[in-house]
Formats: structure tokens, sequence, C-alpha cells
């Protein structure tokens, strides 16, 4: 029964990957051909992801504006995920940015929020309903991720990315707890345990790294930028690379054990400085940071917070599990050390 955790830990990331890789993202409005619509007549293409459009049952489509409505003259599908939509738009829209709204008789209503620039030149248009328009929500909402802007299909990343950066700052708090109760009691015990921490969690600190420049890629479309956040993970992981090398140059045990202690004590308040402090202070693209928001409506709902927490919780007891095992392999290496030795 000791070992239930790891047994958790398990069945937690089966599910985080059954669920998380399984479950299709809402439909969703990702592009429209024009973006700045004056009065009159207009016909905008529109490009949608995850949706079936079909001719035999057409969605209905309208321009949101202030609680106006602005209902298509004609809509033309032309794939599953393409349509035509043709308007009248009329002077006197109340706001500048207008919404784009699609409902498809089996996606709902999808929203193109900020659609396009309509010129606000009135007080309003007279708010009249749609001919035909027969909008009904759907009785049985399926089970699916949100779509967001730019992450699209790498939103998944959340269950991998984040989640080892929050085991490796797990595992550097055990070690550098280790190391003060080593620079209190001596005990080489304690040093084990500081440096299998340490192992593991750079193990993890590389791991985030390269999760993390993966989305980078397919969201800022770069590997790398200079960012804050992301320059200060990659000196951490460096400076914790120079705690494994520092215990190398040391010959004698004890010797390197108390340089070492001292030095992740160190490296972990450098860790929160970078990680923590620093992204906080200046203007970053990661979110969570320089006023980019994290953990809200733009990054989590509902539906994603049942799969991200789980993802946190399993990851972590992973990690923890991968520490215990550093700390068993490094007192045989001991054990045969001193076996030699005799």
């Amino acid at each position: 029964m000791s070992h239930w955790w790891k047994a958790l830990g398990v069945v937690l990331l089966l599910g985080v990957v059954l669920v998380g890789l399984r479950t299709p993202l809402s439909p969703a409005l990702v592009h429209v051909s024009e973006d700045k619509l004056a009065p009159g007549p207009v016909t905008i293409e529109v490009l949608a992801y995850n949706t079936h459009f079909s001719a035999k049952a057409p969605p209905q489509a309208w321009i949101e504006n202030d609680g106006q409505r602005v209902c298509t003259d004609a809509v033309e599908v032309l794939a599953d995920n393409s349509l035509k939509l043709s308007f009248s738009v009329p002077a006197g829209l109340r706001k500048d940015l207008s919404h784009l709204v699609v409902h498809d008789p089996k996606a709902g209503a999808i929203t193109l929020y900020d659609a396009f620039w309509t010129g606000a030149k009135g007080n309003g248009i007279a708010d009249a309903p749609c001919p035909s328009m027969n909008v009904q929500a759907n009785t049985v909402e399926p089970f699916r991720f949100p779509h967001r802007s730019l992450l699209n299909e790498s939103v998944r990343n959340l269950f991998f990315h984040v989640p080892m950066w929050f085991a490796m700052m797990v595992l550097m708090t055990i070690s550098v707890v280790h190391s003060v109760r080593y620079l209190r009691s001596n005990d080489l015990v304690q040093d084990d345990g500081a440096l299998g921490a340490a192992y593991v969690g750079l193990l993890f600190a590389v791991l985030g790294l390269v999760t993390g420049s993966i989305w980078a890629r397919v969201t800022w479309g770069a590997w790398w930028t200079s960012d804050t956040k992301l320059n200060g993970a990659a000196v951490t992981t460096l400076i914790y690379c120079a705690y494994l090398v520092l215990r190398g140059s040391v010959p004698d045990e004890r010797k390197a054990a108390r340089l070492a202690a001292v030095y992740n004590i160190f490296a972990y308040v450098l860790m929160v400085v970078f990680l923590m402090i620093l992204p906080r202070l200046s203007d970053s693209l990661h979110p969570g940071n320089g006023g980019n928001p994290a953990f809200s409506q733009y990054d989590l709902d509902e539906r994603l917070r049942l799969v991200f927490y789980p993802a946190v919780l399993g990851w972590i007891l992973l990690a923890t599990w991968a520490y215990t095992l550093a700390r068993r392999a490094r007192r045989l290496q001991t054990l045969m050390h001193h076996a030699h030795d005799a």
C-alpha cells in the first residue's frame, strides 16, 4: 500500500494522454477574407476549423455590433470548413468593431470576435430579426476543448510543458531542503538526496525547454525568442548544470558535498528570481508575465482544467518516483564503491 501514489501518478498520466490527445477542439472561425467593411454590399469568404458545413443544411450567419444584428443576404457552402457570405452593410452602426457569428445546425453558434472594422457613424440601426431565423441551442453539448487563437492544436501542450516545470520546481525544492539538512547534520545521506533530486529536476528542466521550444515554433514562428522568461529558464538550467560540474571537480567527497550544498542554496534563490520574479517585471510574450495573462479565460476553462490539474499532479508524482529511483541508484553506487575499497 506504500506505493499507491506511484500507481496514482501512472493512472493520472495515462488519463491525461488519452483524454488530452483524443478530445477534439471546439469549432472555430479562423480567417475572413475582408477585415474592414464599408457600408454597402460585400462578399466575404470565411475559413473555419473543425466544422462540417453542409450545402443541404447551410448555416446561418450575421454580424453582431453592440447588440445589433446584420443578417446575410446569401450563404454559400464552399467546403466543410469554408463559406462565402454576402452582406448589405448599413451605415450607422454604433461600434467600430463587429463580431461575425455563424450558426451551424451541428456545431451551434461560432463567433469570431472583432472580426471586422465597420466604422461606426451613427447611433445604431433598426433592430430587426433576420428572415427565416431559427437558431436553437444544442440540447447536448459534447465535451470539447476550446479553440484558442494562435494555439490551435498546440493547446494540448499545456498538459505537458507547464506541469514539467512544476515538477522541476518541486524537485529543486526537495534538493535544496536536503542540502540545508546536510549543512546541519553533515550526513552524506542528505547529500545523496540533494544530488538525486537535482539530477531528475534537470531532466524535467530539459524536457520543459524542449516542449516550450516546440510550442514557441508553432505559436510565435520561432524556436526561441529573446524573452525574459525563456532566457531565465535557460539560465536556470545552466546554473544547475554547473551544480553537477562543481561536485565533479572536487575529489574529496565531504568537501564536494559541502560546497555543492552551499551552491545549491544560491542556485535555488536564482531559480526563483529568474522564473518567478524577473519575468513579471518586464514585457514578455510568455503567458503569465509582463501583463500577458495566464490561467485565465485565454488559457484555461473548465474543460481544460479537468485535464490540466491531474496532469500537474501526475507529472509531479512521476518525478518524485524517478527521484526515489535516483536515490536508490546512488545508494547502490556508494555501497559498491565501499565494497570495492574494502
